[in-house]
């Protein structure tokens, strides 16, 4: 018995430390990925995106289902992780034109010279977007600033960052700083890792049930095939009873074995056993079978 118990522990125990593996595998491919498409963002549109960031989900749910076993929420485990990626590589992002605006822009003393609401799109909050001049009257090169909020009046005068290139919108000094988008883009990288683990935890739970369950209905059936065994060659007492122990038989009710003694045409019993299960072909009163 205890050669059985220390072969079961040394199976559980590769068996946790190929969840962990393969957990640190996923998490690996997942921040591959995340750090991938950040490369690709400004090289491929949306057209090459999309197909993409389908493929990673289709992949993590392969993962989730054939590999961690996660059956019952594998595809909401998948699109999370999925959801959390995109969100990690968008503010990751943001916080690129952030840090490129800071390298190679050049502060400016500008005026607020046009401003504009958004236009409405359901219930979501509208930005504000300021066209600003130099002082000279030549425009700050660039898109539009954005704002959140109306945060400025025509005519206002104010320090922006503007890009030379003209590429990126001109921002604050304090819109510019990428250090909370670069938190939030790893906040989002961590929530993605962490739901691989969980998926692994999970899968881990669910394939030790069913294995719990496997060997349980597999101890069942052995033992069903042995009562079934001693009621054919056990002989009977005086009485014509056929004495069993139940400690034999721990995997089975009395119901159940009154089942399996009525197919094979006998009875239990079910007063008087002192400790054991009888069985006759007739009986005082009958154990009720399954």
């Amino acid at each position: 018995m205890s050669s059985v118990a220390g072969m079961s522990d040394e199976a559980r125990g590769r068996r946790v430390w190929r969840a962990v593996l393969l957990a640190v595998g996923t998490a690996c491919y997942v921040l591959a990925v995340i750090a991938g498409m950040y490369v690709l963002t400004d090289d491929v549109g949306l057209a090459v995106q999309i197909p993409l960031w389908v493929l990673h989900t289709v992949v993590l749910l392969i993962v989730g289902v054939r590999v961690f076993g996660v059956r019952d929420s594998g595809l909401g485990a998948a699109l999370f992780v999925v959801a959390t990626s995109v969100m990690a590589v968008g503010v990751a992002d943001m916080a690129r034109n952030d840090l490129t605006l800071q390298q190679r822009g050049e502060k400016v003393v500008a005026t607020v010279v046009s401003e504009r609401l958004e236009e409405a799109q359901g219930r979501k909050s509208r930005d504000t977007f300021y066209t600003l001049e130099h002082e000279d009257g030549t425009p700050v090169p660039g898109p539009e600033m954005r704002m959140t909020s109306d945060a400025y009046d025509v005519g206002e005068v104010l320090t922006v960052i503007e890009d030379p290139e003209a590429e990126l919108p001109p921002q604050t000094p304090g819109q510019a700083d990428a250090t909370g988008d670069a938190l939030g883009s790893a906040g989002f990288a961590l929530a993605a890792v962490v739901a691989v683990g969980w998926m692994a935890w999970r899968g881990s739970v669910g394939t030790r049930k069913r294995d719990e369950t496997a060997a349980s209905d597999r101890a069942q059936r052995e033992q069903e095939e042995k009562l079934r065994e001693a009621l054919r060659t056990y002989p009977a007492d005086r009485r014509g009873y056929i004495k069993v122990s139940p400690g034999e038989f721990p995997a089975l009710s009395q119901e159940r074995a009154a089942r399996i003694a009525w197919e094979m045409g006998l009875k239990a019993e079910a007063v008087g056993n002192r400790g054991v299960w009888r069985f006759k072909d007739t009986v005082i009163e009958e154990v009720p079978h399954e």
